[in-house]
């Protein structure tokens, strides 16, 4: 049976590091500050946005909320990521996307200044995550599957991982970061040959396919750490991962569940951002 790597530890652990930040920037008459923009009414921007919303409140960083309607102007939307940019009194800034159709997603990404990006969203972020230097940060789902590796005390260097997906938003920016942590890092995409064989010769395994439970049991070998960032719904309406846990528990030396795993430590990772924004700052 494989360990059952639980997000809620690794959360418990991250939010006593960003209690104890917030302490010291409230000390210097810093209050640690998220803007959140999001247009229109999704639901699932909405339930996300309460989430985060009541964590910044658990761990005493206080948000602005800048709420716009479905059929806001391209104009409208930069004046308004544009005094973002502007207000000192904000640190960070989520930026709910996708944006309505009618909306240039790129260009308002891009008007955000990335000192404030703590969701790795613009130009200058990525640029941060692929030269290893302080500039901006990267997007919380990969930086949460580093926290869960740490957390568990899994040392990366020299072992070969394999990250099944290449976008940027976590597949290239988990591959990089791997790199960093001088692991030998393979990349698998749609056009990879005899995807399960290469998976099987992984130690650390990041699945970030997109689609539920395609990754199965050719895909594992014993002793492999496995950390699913899926988050699918399925045939009987639960969540599930990318990942065929039941496939993997069996072989894999650990593994994370869905939910209870990635998902639960990206919010204190996006707020940890935040604090850490507020701090650069304040060193400036």
């Amino acid at each position: 049976m494989a360990q059952t790597l639980l997000g809620k530890e690794v959360t418990a652990a991250l939010n006593e590091r960003i209690k104890a930040d917030v302490e010291k920037l409230k000390a210097a008459g810093v209050n640690p500050t998220l803007g959140i923009i999001r247009v229109g009414e999704r639901g699932d921007d909405i339930s996300y946005e309460r989430g985060a919303m009541k964590r910044c409140d658990t761990l005493g960083v206080a948000v602005k909320q800048y709420l716009l309607p479905a059929d806001v102007t391209q104009e409208q939307l930069i004046a308004t990521i544009e005094e973002v940019n502007k207000d000192d009194s904000i640190h960070g800034v989520l930026m709910f996307r996708p944006l309505p159709k009618h909306l240039d997603e790129e260009a308002a990404c891009q008007a955000l200044d990335p000192e404030k990006d703590v969701d790795g969203i613009t130009d200058g972020s990525m640029v941060g995550v692929f030269t290893g230097q302080k500039k901006g940060f990267p997007p919380c789902t990969p930086q949460a599957c580093m926290e869960i590796l740490d957390h568990y005390g899994i040392d990366c260097a020299g072992k070969k991982a394999v990250v099944i997906g290449r976008s940027l938003v976590v597949g290239k920016p988990a591959a990089m970061m791997l790199i960093k942590k001088n692991a030998t890092v393979t990349v698998c995409h749609t056009k990879t040959v005899d995807m399960p064989a290469v998976c099987r010769e992984a130690d650390i395994l990041i699945v970030a396919a997109g689609r539920a439970g395609v990754v199965d049991k050719p895909y594992f070998a014993p002793g492999q750490v496995v950390i699913d960032v899926g988050i699918n719904v399925n045939a009987e309406g639960k969540l599930c991962g990318d990942v065929k846990f039941e496939d993997a528990e069996p072989i894999v030396g650990a593994i994370t569940p869905v939910p209870g795993g990635v998902g639960s430590v990206t919010t204190s990772v996006l707020v940890g951002h935040v604090v850490e924004a507020a701090m650069r700052r304040q060193n400036q």
